[in-house]
């Protein structure tokens, strides 16, 4: 079986892409629940109050989360 090195290329690419999201998710996660346990106060009983500023700090996280596979996504596809 004879691959070409553009096909290759596009497969380690991919995996790349693949392993940069799960690390990207991995510490989105880690951060979210290391911020959780910083604070004296518990993140999701206080967005069930409406808090606005830990929404805010939230909807951070997941922008980070966004930022991270957008640019691992574009880099490891380039």
């Amino acid at each position: 079986m004879e691959f070409d090195w553009f096909d290759l290329i596009m497969v380690r690419n991919f995996i790349y892409a693949v392993l940069g999201v799960l690390v990207g998710m991995v510490a989105s996660i880690s951060t979210y629940k290391l911020v959780n346990k910083t604070t004296r106060f518990d993140i999701p009983n206080e967005l069930e109050k409406g808090n606005l500023a830990v929404g805010v700090v939230v909807s951070g996280i997941f922008v980070m989360i966004g930022l991270i596979v957008g640019l691992i996504i574009g880099m490891s596809l380039n």
